[in-house]
Formats: C-alpha cells, sequence, structure tokens
C-alpha cells in the first residue's frame, strides 16, 4: 500500500509539469510581445535564457584571452593576481601581437637607472608620488602633492555600494592614495581615512541648496568639518558621457542618500546637462577661483576632450590673468562605469590617447604645462600604460574600473541595472553582503602597491627615478603600414615640457605630500 502511495505521490509531481507547461504554451501563443515565443511556445524560453547568459558564456568559454571588452582576461588576470599578492607574472614570452596597429614599445636605456643600497625605492618600494604639488603655482593657502602616482577616480556613493566605497577608501589609506568622491557627494564611507577630492557635477550634490542651486556656504562647512578633503573637482563632463545630464530616480534615494546630497526623499532628481552656477569660459574660472579663495584649496575641472575652441578661449585667459584651474582630468571617451547611452559611449568626445594629446598642446604651446597638474583618466590602470600617459605629458592616474576590478568585479557588465552580482556596482542589500570590507581594502591597496612597484621598475629600466622624466621619445608606438613604428612626438607632433624634477628623497619631506 504504501508503495502504491509513493507512486500516485510521483506521479502527481509530473501531472503538475505538465500542467505547468500547458499554461506556458498557452501563455505563449496568445504572447503579442515576442514572436519567437509566439510561433515556438515553450522551447523559445532556451533562446532568451541564452541570450541572457550570452555574456558570461563568451567571458568564460568563447572569447580568446586577449578579445574581450573593454577589458581582457589577461588585463582582469593581471588585477586579480596583483590584488591578491599572487605571481603577476607570466610564462614562455607574451602573446600579444606585437605588429598589431597602436601596439606599445616602452624604449630601455642601455645602462638602468641604478638604485644604490640607501635609495630611497630600497625602503619604500611603492613610493611614488605625483612630482608637482597641485595649487603652488597660484599659491593656494593648502596646496597639495598627491602620495601616489594611481589614484581612485570619481566614482559615487550611489552607483557604487557603501561596502565598495569602504573598501576602496581604507584601501587607499593603507597606500596614501587619494580617493575621489563621485559626484554624489561625501558619504560616511568616504571617511575612512584616505585622502579625498571632492567632486561634484550639475547636481551639486552634497554642496546644494534646497533649490538645487550651488550654495558656497555649504561648500565651506564641508571642507572646514573635513579636512581630509585635498582638493576639489569640477565635473563639466565625463568620457562615458559628455554634454548629457542624468535622472536619479526617486525609488533609488534612501534617507542616507538623501542626506548626503541634499535632495528630497521620493522624488526624482535631475541633473541637466550644464552648469547654473556660471555661464561661459570666464565664468567658470572665477567660479573656480571664487572656491579656492573660499576654501584654500587647489580647485580643477574633470571634462572630456571633442572641440577644442573654447579649451584654447581658457588657455588664453589663465595666460593673461594668472588664474584658473590648478588642474586638469582628461577622461577619455573609452571610460564609464556607470549607465549611459550606447550612442554616447560608443562615439562622443575623444578617447583618452587623442583627447589628452589635444588638450596638452593647448597649453604647451603656451609655456603653460607646468602651471597645470594634469591627471588621465581612460583604461590606463597598467603600467606600460601609465608610462606612456607620463610620456604624453600626464602627472597622475586615476582608475576606476581596475579599481573595481580589484575588489572583486567580474566584468559582469550590470552596473545599470541594480544587479551587480559582485555587489559594487548595485545598492541591493544581499548582493552587498558578499563584500568583507577589511579583506577588499587589502586587495585594492595590493594593485596599488604593485603598479607603483612594476612602473617604477619600468621607470629604471628606462634610466630615470620617476615617471615624470619619460618623454615622448622613450615610447614608440605601432602605426601599421609603412610607418612602422614612431615615437610619440613623431606621432602626436609635439614635444612634452620637461617637468621641475627634485627627487624622489626630496617628495617624501614635501610638507603638502598627501596621506599625512
Amino acid at each position: 500500500m504504501e508503495n502504491v502511495i509513493n507512486f500516485l505521490s510521483e506521479l502527481a509531481w509530473y501531472w503538475y509539469l505538465v500542467v505547468f507547461i500547458i499554461l506556458v504554451a498557452l501563455y505563449d501563443l496568445f504572447n503579442r510581445k515576442h514572436i519567437i515565443l509566439r510561433n515556438f511556445p515553450v522551447v523559445g524560453h532556451i533562446r532568451y535564457w541564452l541570450e541572457s547568459i550570452g555574456p558570461e558564456l563568451r567571458q568564460y568559454i568563447v572569447a580568446n584571452n586577449r578579445e574581450e571588452l573593454p577589458f581582457n582576461r589577461i588585463e582582469r588576470g593581471w588585477i586579480y593576481a596583483s590584488a591578491k599578492n599572487e605571481n603577476n607574472y607570466e610564462g614562455f614570452g607574451t602573446d600579444r601581437d606585437i605588429h598589431s596597429h597602436q601596439y606599445i614599445f616602452v624604449n630601455n636605456a642601455m645602462m638602468p637607472f641604478k638604485v644604490e643600497e640607501d635609495h630611497i625605492s630600497k625602503r619604500k618600494p611603492e613610493f611614488v608620488p605625483c612630482a608637482k604639488v597641485i595649487g603652488a603655482s597660484k599659491n593656494r593657502k593648502r596646496p597639495y602633492r598627491p602620495a601616489s602616482v594611481i589614484n581612485i577616480s570619481a566614482m559615487s556613493y550611489g552607483s557604487l555600494s557603501a561596502k565598495a566605497v569602504d573598501a576602496m577608501n581604507q584601501g587607499a589609506k593603507k597606500v596614501n592614495a587619494y580617493h575621489n568622491t563621485g559626484e554624489g557627494g561625501l558619504s560616511p564611507y568616504h571617511k575612512r581615512g584616505a585622502d579625498v577630492v571632492f567632486h561634484f557635477g550639475t547636481g551639486y550634490f552634497g554642496v546644494r541648496d534646497k533649490e538645487g542651486n550651488f550654495s558656497m556656504e555649504h561648500m565651506k562647512k564641508l571642507v572646514a568639518d573635513n579636512p581630509q578633503i585635498r582638493a576639489i573637482e569640477v565635473k563639466l563632463s565625463q568620457g562615458a558621457k559628455p554634454g548629457k545630464g542624468g535622472v536619479l530616480p526617486g525609488s533609488k534615494i534612501s534617507k542616507e542618500i538623501s542626506e548626503i546630497r541634499n535632495v528630497p526623499m521620493g522624488k526624482d532628481v535631475l541633473s541637466p546637462p550644464t552648469h547654473s552656477a556660471f555661464d561661459g569660459i570666464q565664468g567658470l574660472i572665477e567660479f573656480v577661483e571664487d572656491i579656492a579663495r573660499e576654501t584654500g584649496l587647489p580647485v580643477g575641472i574633470k571634462a572630456a576632450i571633442g572641440k577644442l575652441a573654447q579649451w584654447e578661449q581658457l588657455a588664453d585667459i589663465m595666460q593673461a590673468t594668472g588664474k584658473g584651474p590648478d588642474f586638469i582630468t582628461v577622461d577619455g571617451g573609452e571610460g564609464g562605469t556607470g549607465a549611459a547611452p550606447p550612442s554616447f559611449a560608443d562615439h562622443v568626445s575623444l578617447p583618452w590617447v587623442h583627447g589628452f594629446a589635444d588638450l596638452y598642446q593647448v597649453f604647451n604651446k603656451r609655456g603653460m604645462a607646468n602651471d597645470i597638474v594634469f591627471i588621465a583618466s581612460g583604461k590606463l590602470g597598467f603600467p606600460a600604460k601609465a608610462a606612456m600617459a607620463f610620456s604624453m605629458g600626464a602627472d597622475v592616474i586615476n582608475v576606476a574600473r581596475e579599481a573595481m576590478i580589484a575588489i572583486g568585479c567580474i566584468q559582469a557588465q550590470a552596473c545599470h541595472n541594480n544587479t551587480c552580482p559582485t555587489g559594487i556596482a548595485t545598492q541591493n542589500k544581499w548582493l552587498q553582503r558578499g563584500i568583507v570590507v577589511p579583506e577588499k581594502a587589502d586587495r585594492l591597496a595590493s594593485y596599488f602597491t604593485k603598479f607603483n612597484k612594476e612602473l617604477l621598475e619600468i621607470t629604471h629600466a628606462s634610466g630615470y627615478e620617476h615617471p615624470c622624466q619619460f618623454n615622448m621619445e622613450d615610447v614608440d608606438i605601432s602605426l601599421g603600414d609603412m610607418n612602422l613604428t614612431q615615437t610619440l612626438e613623431h606621432t602626436y607632433r609635439y614635444r612634452k615640457t620637461p617637468v621641475d624634477y627634485i627627487g624622489l628623497s626630496k617628495m617624501e619631506n614635501c610638507p603638502y605630500l598627501g596621506g599625512k
């Protein structure tokens, strides 16, 4: 009798399954939205399921090691190994096509830079500070020398989770790097000890009044209450979507985000494409100078590069008056950790290497290159690419997605839909639970340390002590066809202005050095 009951029980499950399939089939037959489901009931769902896991299939099964974008498996693997303090070497030679178009060659010296036993890099192998002091040329009250040439780029709390921001800030503190807040305001998770660059855009989050306008009083109070803020960055545009505003849906505004951003709960908040606090180039310069005077901090601007006419106008006014931004962050069009329309992400603004070359020349030909600190942002979180950036005139590297990968990002490309499986780019509390903050902080610190160490080793191989000494003849780039390879100077038709370099040992005792 018991066997009969068990048999009938099992049979009932089959009937449940049959009924379920029939219901799905009926639903599909009358579906007006999807042709595949209407024509192929039930089995059509397999197609949509395979499509939904397509990125994962390509990432782990289909694509080869050098094929994926934005970051291929070899690039991610180097970051992961560096972050985990594992062996990040490779054996049996390179598997790159070294004859491919745009391939980078760093020209090593016949005799490398000799590192004496008492050299600072023996004692502090990761110590690679910025060669310039931000704000020194304009006599700001609180100049700032970043203690690391690699730092965390602008990613806001809101686009990233609380635990991700927390881990990044704690990791940056361990290696004396700075942490750019992104335009979401200064959160409690940016206050874990690292130097901070406070960044704001057209929404003025964190420094806005009740009407949404920029408030100098809010800015002054923010800086006075948070001495870890070492510089201020005004976002004009960003690589992923330059010239486009955004909307923060009311459904995503928690009580904490409401307080941090100074926005009401339950109401959509608009970030317009343009600033309301100033008009035109002259207005921008006055705005920058007002903030610098009221806060005492260096003030810079961030932008993706396209047309140059207004940059020429900015440089002319700065040259005539001695006023204007202390630093310029150049964002490449290939960047972007958040959401952007494909038409913008794919086509609007120049990639970093072209945009930076154009912008640097604007100031270089006026003899102003050493008056500005140039911060480079656009997939440069790899030592050889950083060497190229320094050769072209960059002073500091900002990394965003590389920092995300260091703390566990798997490039799921789900940043825009709040379903990031690693909990890094989502506000889903359950997904965030996977992030163990102290462990991820150590991973970020290890990645930055390995980056600085390897960049310094490439620098020494080229005969220099510091990467700021790279020049345009130190890197060749493959142009393809009969041009073969040419120096950066030949390719981009300008010569970098040499940096006034004082030596690593003197930088250690600089009163404006970050991380103190």
